[in-house]
């Protein structure tokens, strides 16, 4: 890969530092909702979304499809 085609890019290491705090804030939401005494099924039915999100956002980000729609909505301006 040429320095040109990666520019846009972000690498794996700062993607991780942007998205695992977000895994673990809902990693924490579905631990407080089964402490707190609800029902354990709630806590399981948070966390498919909590996981689809954060994938999500792993690909837009090492993707580069953020960045690249920043760039576009400065030319719009």
């Amino acid at each position: 890969m040429s320095e040109s085609e990666g520019a846009g890019k972000l690498d794996r290491k700062r993607v991780a530092l942007v998205m695992v705090p977000l895994l673990a804030l809902g990693l924490a939401d579905v631990t407080l909702i089964v402490l707190w005494g609800v029902n354990p099924l709630l806590g399981l039915a948070v966390l498919p979304p909590i996981l689809f999100v954060t994938v999500l956002g792993w690909v837009a980000l090492s993707g580069g499809l953020v960045e690249g729609r920043l760039d576009d909505s400065d030319d719009t301006a």
